[in-house]
């Protein structure tokens, strides 16, 4: 399952993403690949890595549709707690990236700089995050422990879930065919 998971990050790492530059900058040319040149307010599509690396550098920021910040996190766990007893909601597909991603950079910043409110601001993300993930993962392991799901109801897995899922919902069918 592990390495599932490293798969899928690293295609996230590997999709496009489009980025905004902060300010003029010449084209940069990497082993088969070349950016830019960049203008100034201009929107770009680039790897999420090179966006990465082009943003810790200053030259470029992700647009705000495509970043996880506590406002989001916040809607996104109380969405998932309001929902029906045997229903999901659908996340982003890559949010759980992006999630590892923030709950890392909110970290960091506070190392960098451990002011209280910034510990409290991770703290929140943190507990937001640890509820989202229980709340999910309570919910598929009951939809893998039942009869097979409709295609509606699976297709609002992310694909890190569809691997738990899948998995679990095999053993559970190995376990009952053994035991009955």
């Amino acid at each position: 399952m592990s390495l599932k998971l490293k798969n899928l990050d690293f295609r996230f790492e590997n999709t496009p993403i489009k980025i905004i530059a902060n300010r003029n900058h010449p084209e940069i040319k990497l082993a088969g690949l070349s950016i830019g040149p960049l203008q100034e307010g201009n929107e770009y599509d680039v790897y999420y890595w090179i966006a990465k690396e082009l943003e810790q550098q200053g030259i470029v920021h992700f647009r705000e549709e495509d970043v996880l910040d506590a406002t989001k996190l916040n809607k996104i766990q109380w969405k998932e707690r309001i929902q029906v007893a045997g229903q999901i909601s659908e996340l982003p597909e890559d949010f759980y990236p992006k999630l590892r991603r923030y709950l890392a950079n909110a970290k960091e910043e506070i190392t960098k700089q451990p002011e209280p409110a910034r510990v409290q601001e991770y703290e929140r993300a943190k507990q937001l995050a640890y509820d989202i993930v229980n709340s999910r993962l309570r919910k598929i392991v009951t939809l893998s422990s039942g009869p097979t799901q409709p295609d509606q109801l699976t297709k609002k897995l992310t694909n890190e879930e569809k691997i738990i899922y899948q998995q679990l919902s095999k053993k559970v069918n190995e376990w009952r065919t053994t035991i009955l």
